[in-house]
């Protein structure tokens, strides 16, 4: 079938012009066959009339001779000359004829003679080989029979017809291929206009691939609005989701720093070698967990994680502020830690450890000497409290650095201001919160809360 349809432009307006091109003529065509056809039909209604009446004429004007034969009063008739007429018996006998049908010979009077003769039979017939139309009218005279029976013929030439015909053929055929070219513009304009949106969505998609927009944002008709809302969706997701990959790389490159900066400080420590190894493998593994945890990340929707277990955070925070005191060593970071062993969340290891990692981090980094961490369980929920002796959050700010990038202190430390955003997307992820206030210590309070149930 598809090979069947190749020839077929591929363009929707050149495929809506040649069938406009094909069909029009054919359909205008047939229309003009059934007028031409209809008014030929009517010529020879009025021919036959007219013939008919000519026939009365005739009829009321004929009178018997002495002999018995019939013939016409011309003065009576006034057809004498214009029109062929023959009056025959019903032996097939000429009786009279007028003068015009002279001109036509014996071999047109023999044919009209050679028709049986039935009473009330009336015939009109055209004589294409003769060029002529023939009205017969059977007559009964006087109530002979079958003597009194005669024949009357009139004969007309069917030029007149013809040459009505061809007029009408001239006019109709003129006017129709006028209508059909005039047709054919219209249809190209009515192709164009109606087409016109398709090239509109064309145009916004090459100004979205050029980068000047986003979406499809122009008006379309119904039939195309499902394609166009699909389109805008697709490019919302494809949006999405290059979003999620440069965002993932930068909390990548975000996480890695911690083991990183473990690993560094492991080995200004002037460790001995299996101590140094212990530490390198510790981080190691850490830095595969957390690559592979933000390759998930890149391809998946946020969405509540689904774990099976539940996971200790006592522990964690343990282990995570025991590598941030050698990163912060320097600064000789006292740490208060009130945790409630108890305390386990069902979550994924890896969420919890990125999430704890990212908030412990910024305490240590921003805090000046002094970082308290509480960890307590309550019937509903489980709290941790991170405090620290920094310069603090001030109202005004403490929503704004929950979005990605954004830092109260561009110059205080390092980094790309994408901890606290990485924060919150994985505890929205488990219906969590993070709240920023001001710490007992004078710096910044970040609580984070799990829902329990």
């Amino acid at each position: 079938m598809k090979a069947a349809l190749s020839w077929l432009p591929t363009s929707l307006k050149a495929r809506l012009l040649v069938a406009s091109f094909v069909l029009l003529p054919l359909m205008v065509g047939v229309a003009g066959v059934a007028l031409q056809n209809s008014f030929y039909k009517s010529l020879e209604l009025s021919l036959e009339e007219r013939m008919r009446l000519k026939a009365y004429l005739v009829i009321n004007a004929t009178a018997e001779d002495a002999n018995q034969r019939l013939s016409v009063v011309t003065s009576s008739a006034g057809v004498e000359g214009q029109l062929p007429i023959y009056i025959h018996d019903y032996q097939r006998v000429l009786q009279w004829s007028s003068t015009a049908a002279q001109a036509y010979g014996e071999p047109l009077s023999v044919s009209l003679s050679d028709r049986p003769l039935t009473v009330d039979l009336v015939r009109f017939e055209h004589w294409e080989d003769e060029g002529v139309f023939v009205y017969q009218y059977p007559v009964q005279w006087r109530g002979k029979e079958p003597a009194g029976r005669y024949l009357f013929s009139i004969v007309q030439p069917d030029t007149e017809l013809k040459s009505a015909m061809t007029a009408y053929k001239l006019q109709l055929w003129g006017w129709l291929v006028a209508v059909i070219l005039l047709s054919l513009v219209i249809q190209a304009v009515i192709t164009r206009w109606a087409l016109s949106p398709l090239q509109a969505m064309v145009d916004d998609l090459v100004n979205i691939e050029r980068g000047y927009a986003t979406r499809l944002a122009g008006e379309y008709p119904k039939e195309v609005q499902g394609v166009t809302d699909s389109l805008n969706h697709l490019l919302h997701v494809e949006r999405k989701q290059r979003e999620r990959y440069r965002n993932t790389l930068g909390d990548l490159a975000h996480s890695l720093k911690t083991p990183l900066a473990v690993i560094r400080g492991a080995g200004n420590e002037q460790l001995p070698p299996e101590g140094y190894r212990s530490v390198v493998d510790e981080q190691v593994r850490r830095m595969d967990q957390i690559v592979q945890y933000q390759l998930a990340r890149a391809v998946r929707s946020q969405s509540k994680s689904m774990a099976q277990s539940t996971t200790a955070i006592a522990p964690m925070i343990k282990r995570i502020t025991s590598a941030l005191e050698k990163v912060y060593r320097e600064k000789g970071v006292r740490l208060d830690l009130d945790l409630d062993e108890s305390a386990a969340y069902a979550a994924d290891e890896r969420d919890l450890m990125e999430l704890l990692g990212n908030m412990l981090e910024n305490a240590f980094k921003y805090g000046h000497s002094h970082v308290s961490v509480t960890l307590a369980t309550s019937q509903d929920a489980i709290q941790l409290d991170i405090e620290d002796d920094g310069l603090g959050v001030s109202p005004e700010m403490r929503q704004v650095i929950l979005e990605r990038g954004a830092r109260v202190d561009t110059s205080a430390a390092p980094g790309q201001g994408i901890g606290l955003t990485v924060a919150v997307d994985i505890l929205s992820s488990y219906n969590g919160q993070l709240e920023v206030g001001e710490s007992s210590l004078g710096g910044a309070s970040f609580r984070i809360i799990f829902p329990l149930g």
